[in-house]
């Protein structure tokens, strides 16, 4: 089970096998570039007997899932287009919605961002991950939450969440479709989340600001029952 399509893809396929027999489904939220571009470089779904579900939301105009993909993933944009990749990639369009993958329950809710985006919670045998990794706080800065984002959050022992902005730079930035730490942490203990992880860091921001800044969140968050982490590459977290 995948959360997006960025770049991390292309590391996590190389541990994976590469002989066709690679099963795999994808949560995606959107479609803007970071959360996309891994896919061609994805070395699994270029051996036949392979297989790839992908769920994602519909576009406000009309255009499905499939049609997206297959418009971006072609020359010249790249040299080879979707669909001549030997291994087999199926696409679905979700909104409001739940649906299994296997034992998997997935809840999928609307999210407020820029262009249509969705969050995901998956649950499993009483283990619960929710990943809304792009979010707009209300613009004014105030902390209230869509009931979708409610949904997904609630009682979770896993959220990975959006945190791409200081609060001084959303005062500058508040329509961009991101939030703060601050607001993510308030979500969390508003649904009762036993562990946050920030996500979506700025590209600017450096390891340094990055533990700094989860590191006084921490202190906040074992205030109100949620252990905070900073997310980052090869992060392993155990949900129990």
């Amino acid at each position: 089970m995948i959360f997006d399509l960025g770049t991390g893809l292309r590391y996590f396929g190389q541990a994976q096998p590469t002989d066709g027999s690679f099963r795999g489904t994808c949560l995606l939220t959107h479609f803007h570039w970071d959360h996309t571009q891994g896919l061609p470089f994805f070395t699994p779904i270029l051996k036949a007997g392979s297989e790839l579900d992908i769920y994602a939301p519909a576009q406000d105009d009309g255009r499905t899932v499939r049609e997206v993909f297959v418009a971006s993933i072609k020359p010249p944009l790249f040299p080879i287009p979707l669909d001549l990749f030997p291994g087999t990639i199926r696409f679905h369009d979700v909104s409001d919605t739940e649906f299994d993958v296997g034992e998997i329950h997935v809840t999928a809710r609307t999210i407020p961002h820029v262009g249509a985006t969705v969050g995901y919670r998956i649950d499993w045998h009483g283990l619960s991950v929710a990943y809304i990794s792009d979010h707009q706080q209300p613009y004014d800065g105030s902390y209230s939450a869509s009931p979708g984002a409610l949904d997904l959050a609630r009682g979770v022992g896993l959220l990975i969440h959006d945190s791409q902005y200081s609060e001084a730079e959303f005062e500058v930035k508040s329509t961009w479709g991101h939030c703060t730490p601050q607001y993510a942490l308030w979500l969390a203990k508003h649904a009762g989340v036993k562990k946050l992880a920030l996500y979506h860091h700025d590209p600017m921001r450096s390891d340094a600001e990055l533990e700094a800044s989860a590191a006084r969140l921490r202190v906040d968050g074992e205030r109100g029952g949620v252990d905070v982490v900073a997310a980052a590459e090869g992060l392993v977290i155990v949900v129990d």
